[in-house]
């Protein structure tokens, strides 16, 4: 197995609006994406350890809707939602992203660019989310976000490897 990366996406806050991750991975991009991109393999990483991905629906067009729903340990569903705006394949996605809350909106749903760039077999992946305000952006934030999506990402980074 490849030189894994667990636990290394960094986080950082380049602007008041927004959130950078980014986190390499040891697999090639073309499998990082198939990973990120198509809803039975989304199911095996989303959720991390913090629980089971119950659907996982992806219309990968732009103007295409996505979905996931887990069901969290402790019985809870956490649902998002969003808009696919632009596709370049194994390269770069951006899409809305709403968590489905009382009052959640789509109306200014945050932004998130995905970017895919391989180097040597390996693959970076930055997500930049633009959040339209500091408030927003402190919220996610403050949510613990972090500790699932490093779960997600070492999970993410299984099923890459495993697909080679």
């Amino acid at each position: 197995m490849a030189n894994t990366t667990t636990g290394t996406a960094k986080v950082t806050l380049p602007a008041d609006d927004q959130i950078l991750i980014t986190r390499e991975f040891a697999a090639q991009r073309h499998l990082v994406y198939r990973a990120w991109t198509t809803p039975d393999l989304v199911k095996r990483w989303w959720a991390g350890k913090r629980g089971t991905v119950t659907s996982a629906e992806i219309d990968l067009r732009v103007g295409g809707q996505w979905r996931y729903v887990m069901t969290a340990t402790g019985g809870f569903e956490v649902a998002f939602h969003g808009e696919y705006r632009e596709i370049v394949p194994n390269e770069r996605l951006v899409n809305t992203e709403v968590y489905e809350t009382p009052g959640a909106s789509d109306v200014d749903a945050p932004v998130v660019t995905v970017t895919f760039a391989e180097s040597d077999g390996r693959t970076m992946v930055t997500m930049l989310t633009q959040t339209g305000t500091k408030e927003l952006r402190d919220m996610i934030i403050e949510s613990g976000m972090e500790g699932g999506m490093q779960e997600s990402m070492d999970a993410l980074e299984e099923v890459a490897v495993s697909l080679a």
